[in-house]
């Protein structure tokens, strides 16, 4: 089939090694609408950690975004995600999505967008009716503002965000600081980890540091390792928002996770699988004896 462009048509799509990969236990998160906490609720601790062992998921892309669609197989399509800059591929992101969960539908161009500012927020017909909960980071272009609510393009029809849970995004996006990005941090702490997560549903740790650069106007890779690749070299003394990356082999070996730093000797980060997005202490830990290198992308507007 030839290159073609769709949208994410529910709260969150998940992206799959393989569609092998998708379990038995995994139906909520693969089918149309999704039941995401339904989902997370229901994988063990053993089920999530096949997840990142088995190398089951990518990442994840939310409701409303475009994807480039290569390859179909069966009932999945094999996409590239615009969004999240990867060294896999320079066009997006690679993955598998159920083809279900994607839309023919299109944007027109050039319309201002309405960012989602809060977790789990209903979205509704005219009369009322909750279509859909989308996630932070959401967002979708403006048809028209009213008093209470914006009017958003989405891939099921027009639907109503009410203001108090969004914002309509300037023309020009203000880009913040790294203490605007421990704001937005600090929101998600009690967060459950969720390997491949780029939802506030749950997050990994590159999504989490991803998605909190991308709250304050900031686009930067996907991953990890892609991460340290880029942005501004910290040599001397760490400021808030600095992205702080750990490699096995005491710092030496392969990058494995990356943290923000807080400030005060701390870092705000989603651990690892079981766990919650916590600030932590580095010094007398296996961080403080990881840490292979920092990283700062707020004022890097190259």
């Amino acid at each position: 089939m030839g290159i073609t462009r769709k949208t994410i048509a529910v709260t969150a799509a998940t992206l799959w090694t393989s569609p092998e990969k998708a379990r038995v236990i995994d139906e909520d998160a693969i089918k149309n609408p999704v039941k995401l906490e339904n989902w997370i609720e229901g994988l063990t601790y053993s089920l999530s950690l096949e997840l990142c062992n088995n190398n089951h998921i990518q990442s994840q892309v939310l409701y409303g975004e475009e994807v480039i669609v290569l390859d179909e197989r069966g009932n999945w399509s094999y996409v590239l995600v615009p969004s999240q800059p990867s060294s896999k591929d320079e066009r997006g992101y690679p993955g598998w999505i159920p083809t279900g969960q994607l839309s023919k539908q299109l944007p027109e161009p050039g319309n201002r967008m309405v960012l989602i500012t809060d977790h789990d927020v209903p979205m509704t017909n005219e009369d009322g009716v909750m279509s859909i909960a989308l996630s932070f980071q959401t967002q979708l272009p403006l048809l028209q503002e009213r008093e209470r609510d914006y009017v958003v393009w989405t891939p099921n029809g027009n639907q109503l965000i009410s203001k108090s849970s969004a914002r309509l995004q300037p023309e020009e996006i203000p880009f913040g600081t790294g203490e605007d990005l421990v704001k937005e941090a600090e929101r998600f702490v009690g967060l459950l980890y969720l390997w491949g997560g780029m939802s506030s549903y749950g997050y990994d740790c590159s999504g989490f540091s991803h998605n909190m650069a991308r709250a304050i106007g900031w686009t930067i890779p996907r991953d990890a390792h892609d991460q340290l690749k880029e942005g501004t070299v910290v040599d001397g003394e760490w400021e808030k928002g600095d992205l702080l990356f750990f490699a096995y082999e005491e710092g030496k070996g392969s990058v494995h996770h990356v943290g923000i730093y807080y400030g005060d000797g701390k870092m705000i980060h989603s651990p690892s699988t079981g766990r919650f997005i916590e600030i932590t202490p580095l010094k007398g830990t296996i961080y403080e004896e990881e840490l292979c290198g920092v990283r700062r992308y707020w004022g890097n507007k190259g």
